[in-house]
């Protein structure tokens, strides 16, 4: 015992007594004192009003330190002014517990390294800024990783996963954030500084003896736990994932004292994690994975105890609704073909050090189950692609359930209840049955199964009163429901706001007063992310939505056809799970992993925008359409559409670029380059006159310069040049050649293959030819209006649309295919043009037949490609990435033997943006991720591919050695007989 300790007053009685904060003050002195970024601007505060959940606040500001040291100064400034905190990593919280009024700090810009590694104790220290999947690459050399692994992994910093408790499919072997923690270094609100972790007797009286803040915060601790103990014991349930609440079972003597851990999982209401020691586990080296379809999901969630019983690293569980719904969506469509018979599967993975080991462990569970009497229908792999796919339609079940067609909106509020893994299947039936009590019957059930943790999303109606009171009710069944199965409101994603209130039905009111007073002990004024957990906010305030939410619709230039018509629909289509922040797989987004900025992912966009369609009193954007800062978060938009593809939600921000700059810029002057490079297509028609002429004067040193900077182009980017003679004036000159027999194709002449690499059309018109092909050109000059479209010229841009289709209907209604060149430019004719003409049926036509070189080739009987036999670096273009898909490619590519190295990422130009003045930074830099280093460690003896103008253009300015070709320059040549030896490229086109 420690004696008599008097206890500070709860801090639920001073809840909302809060401080005024002079906010000028605060943010002169912030930017004065800390090492940071500080941003009290209406862009920032808008897009870090939300995270992954229901709720919004609009924070005070943001700090982005660029040390830990800066985040402790940045806490003392804010304490000066008294002033609440929210620390934030990756922001895809579901419960509401990154986005405060208060100063948020985000730590995932700068402060992401990893301190130290000590392979032989199996730790290593992080600041709270890292990535996971940063982390575990990094960490990849030992043979080690951090277990928990959140189907997040790819944006969840490790400061979040320590706020939350975070889990994930691997807690299933290696538990819980929590289990997985061996020090913090925190800073207490008041300016105290320490590591923390389990805390032996001895070490205990030390720390007590040597008096004190720390003393003070040890002994009050010990006494809360003390007073309490009988109450914790029994209240706390003894599960896998029991994730709601305080740890406060860490601070027992079964415990030994372990604050870290008792720290774990209190979203930063108690204390900011500066570092973090962490316990690492060996790395699998092989997996397989077992898939096993049952009658429905009770069903399987019936076998969970028993196949939990052969230690499988992963437990996972997948309903039909939710295969359904990715297949409406057109997710996953090979992956979900493997899953074999059934109405509710489980996914059962197990490691080993090789292949054959995980193998016997997985067959061991499948020979044992094939001789039980009502055995599942069973598939087996353990091959890493057909894995990581397989795993990738669980891991989408956020996405997946969200704007379903044909559904009601759904939304997060119950999605991670868990129960004792041996009760699961009769919660299951008895949360179903809940479900359609309320009308909820769409949701979906999937989830962590092996430990009894449950994932759902449901069609809560959160923007009228009625609704809003119904969502009310539901979760305070649910939670009377989860808590009678001996359970916890959250298995994973914390309490936040959304399940703070519900506490009492699960702790009891001695806990409760526990929390409270343990909030107190470190946090007595309630500055540290205030009204979450403790003294929470009720579960229906500060709703994104909410019956007060009345946003603007404006009509719009696009369809939005996938959208109801509606530009508010489609920005609504974000839910905030952050997959634009990772660094990884895909092409989304490269302007966020260029700049580290929250503004400049996609996420953040989508949050401006809906900010600006002022469906908020409150909100930080309050000028509309002319608002400068979704203007500026939109500038570094590359226009890539890397997020439609990319985003599980599908959103499309380079479509809502260039709706919001046509009305931004609408009846006023527009920037210089929406004039010089929007207007490319007129200025290459006039230039044709006489390109020798144009190229001399655009070259020349002082006309040069002084002609980029009234065009607004960048001044160290070369101009390209415009060829002697367009493609069509070389077509019409030479005319058609071969039997043809095969029938006419309309070859398309964008702007950038007639005019500025006419060598591209000519090599493609040989292949085609040759392949069989009578090749047509259009009778004149037309354009897919690609410039006026990303500039935001949209009337333009619909006029010249229309005068292409008036030309191409006859082609079109004879059914002829379109081949294009320039994917950017045959991308519109697939997507653009369909959706600023979304019920005009020549425009359905031309997606429809509209083709890529390689999709014509490889659907054509009998054409085989002439054997390349040579390695290939190629840079898909982002539109072949989003829009047209790169499978044909590859296909034709491996038949001519070629040995490709597809990089992800894109190339940084992207049309007009990398030639834009103050663009040449962030262009670079997307360049230095994935394309330029594959280059330059290229044989000398590699293709260079890449089929965008842009792609090319990048690889030529980047001064590597080496020049990009497109996969009709590589056709044409190797037909010819073109010796390529080294840099082939100096021997092919122009």
């Amino acid at each position: 015992m420690t004696g008599q300790v008097t206890l500070p007053p709860s801090v639920s009685a001073a809840r909302r007594a809060e401080p005024y904060v002079r906010l000028r003050d605060l943010e002169r002195d912030l930017a004065e004192r800390v090492d940071g970024e500080v941003r009290f601007d209406p862009g920032t505060r808008g897009a870090y009003s939300t995270d992954g959940s229901n709720y919004r606040q609009v924070p005070l500001g943001v700090v982005v330190p660029r040390t830990v040291d800066a985040a402790v100064e940045a806490i003392a400034v804010c304490r000066a002014h008294r002033a609440p905190i929210t620390s934030r990593g990756g922001g895809t919280s579901l419960a509401g517990q990154t986005c405060n009024t208060a100063v948020v700090i985000d730590w995932s810009k700068y402060c992401h390294r990893l301190v130290s590694v000590d392979a032989g104790a199996a730790t290593c220290v992080v600041e709270p800024g890292i990535v996971l999947d940063v982390l575990n690459r990094k960490l990849a050399g030992t043979g080690l990783m951090f277990g928990p692994r959140p189907s997040t992994h790819g944006q969840c910093t490790l400061g979040g996963m320590i706020g939350n408790n975070s889990c994930g499919s691997t807690a299933q072997a290696y538990g819980k954030t929590a289990e997985n923690v061996s020090r913090l270094e925190i800073v207490t609100y008041d300016g105290l500084r320490m590591w923390v972790g389990s805390t032996d007797e001895p070490e205990f009286r030390r720390i007590v003896a040597a008096g004190g803040r720390r003393a003070e915060i040890y002994r009050e601790l010990r006494s809360i736990v003390e007073t309490h103990a009988g109450e914790i014991r029994r209240r706390f349930p003894d599960i896998p994932r029991r994730v709601s609440g305080y740890n406060l079972e860490q601070l027992l003597p079964e415990g030994g004292f372990n604050l870290a851990r008792a720290l774990v999982g209190t979203e930063g209401t108690l204390v900011t994690v500066l570092r973090a020691e962490l316990c690492l586990v060996p790395a699998p080296k092989a997996e397989a994975l077992v898939l096993l379809g049952y009658h429905d999901i009770v069903a399987a969630a019936r076998a969970v105890p028993h196949i939990a019983a052969y230690g499988p690293l992963q437990l996972e569980g997948v309903d039909d609704r939710l295969v359904d719904y990715e297949r409406r969506k057109h997710m996953h469509p090979d992956a979900l073909t493997r899953l074999p018979e059934g109405g509710g599967w489980l996914m059962v993975s197990f490691g080993g050090d090789t292949r054959e080991e995980a193998d016997r462990r997985a067959r061991t569970l499948v020979e044992e189950l094939r001789r039980t009497e009502h055995a599942p229908h069973i598939d087996f792999t353990d091959e890493k692609r057909v894995e990581k796919e397989l795993w990738e339609v669980r891991e989408s079940g956020l996405g997946a359930t969200a704007r379903v067609p044909g559904m009601r909106e759904t939304w997060e509020g119950w999605e991670d209840s868990a129960v004792p893994p041996d009760r699961l299947a009769g919660y299951l039936n008895d949360l179903r049955g809940l479900f359609r009590e309320f009308g909820y019957g769409d949701a979906s059930l999937y989830g962590h199964f092996g430990q009894g943790c449950v994932h759902t999303r449901i069609p809560f109606d959160l923007v009228t009163a009625d609704g809003v009171a119904a969502f009310r009710a539901f979760l305070d069944r649910a939670a009377d429901l989860v808590v009678s199965y001996g359970g916890s409101l959250s298995g994973e994603h914390g309490d936040g706001q959304s399940r703070g209130q519900l506490l009492p039905k699960m702790f009891g009111p001695v806990v409760i007063r526990a929390f409270e007073q343990v909030k107190a002990v470190f946090d007595p004024g309630d500055r540290m992310n205030p009204g979450k957990i403790v003294a929470p906010y009720r579960l229906d305030e500060n709703l994104r939505l909410g019956p007060g939410w009345t946003p603007a619709d404006p009509a719009g230039h696009f369809g939005y056809p996938d959208d109801e018509g509606s530009f508010q629909r489609a920005v609504m289509r974000c839910v905030g799970v952050g997959k634009c922040r990772q660094h990884g797989d895909g092409v989304m987004c490269p302007s966020y992993r260029a700049t580290g900025e929250e503004e400049h992912s996609t996420r953040g966009r989508a949050r401006l925008l809906f900010e600006m369609l002022n469906g908020h009193a409150d909100s930080a954007v309050g000028d509309g359409w002319r608002s400068d800062a979704v203007r500026d978060a939109l500038d570094l938009c590359l226009a890539c559409k890397g997020c439609r593809h990319d985003c599980p939600m599908g959103v499309d921000m380079a479509t809502y670029k260039a709706e919001f700059l046509a009305h931004h810029y609408a009846g006023r002057l527009r920037p210089a380059a929406h004039y010089s490079m929007g207007w490319l297509p007129l200025w290459a028609r006039l230039a044709a006159a006489a390109p020798g002429l144009v190229n001399a004067l655009t070259h020349a040193p002082l006309l040069g310069r002084l002609g980029k900077r009234l065009a607004g182009v960048e001044p160290a980017r070369p101009l390209p040049r415009f060829a002697r003679e367009r493609l069509r004036d070389w077509y019409g000159r030479r005319g058609p050649r071969g039997d043809g027999g095969r029938g006419p194709v309309v070859l398309w002449p964008d702007t950038f293959t007639d005019n500025l690499t006419p060598h591209v059309g000519q090599a493609a018109v040989e292949v085609l030819e040759e392949a069989g092909y009578r090749v047509v050109l259009p009778p004149r000059t037309l354009c897919c209006g690609l410039t006026w479209i990303s500039t935001g010229q949209l009337d333009v841009a619909k006029r010249v649309l229309r005068r292409t289709l008036r030309t191409l209907a006859p082609a079109l209604r004879r059914g002829l295919p379109i081949v294009g060149l320039e994917p950017s430019c045959t991308a519109v004719f697939r997507a653009d043009a369909v959706d600023l003409f979304p019920h005009d049926r020549d425009v359905t036509r031309l997606g429809r037949q509209t083709r890529t070189l390689a999709e014509l080739l490889t659907g054509t009987d009998g054409w085989r490609p002439p054997r390349i036999d040579r390695a290939a670096v190629a840079q898909p273009h982002c539109h072949q990435h989003s829009v047209l898909g790169y499978d044909a490619d590859r296909e034709l590519l491996a038949a001519a033997g070629v040995r490709l190295d597809a990089v992800g990422g894109c190339c940084g130009l992207a049309g007009n943006f990398g030639f834009e003045a103050g663009h040449l930074e962030v262009s670079m830099a997307c360049a230095e991720q994935e394309l330029l280093p594959a280059i330059r460690s290229a044989d000398p003896a590699t293709l260079v591919l890449a089929d965008g103008f842009s792609c090319r253009t990048q690889i030529e300015h980047s001064h590597c050695g080496r020049r990009g070709l497109h996969l009709a320059e590589i056709l044409a040549a190797t037909q010819r007989g073109t010796p390529f030896g080294d840099h082939p490229e100096r021997l092919i086109g122009g």
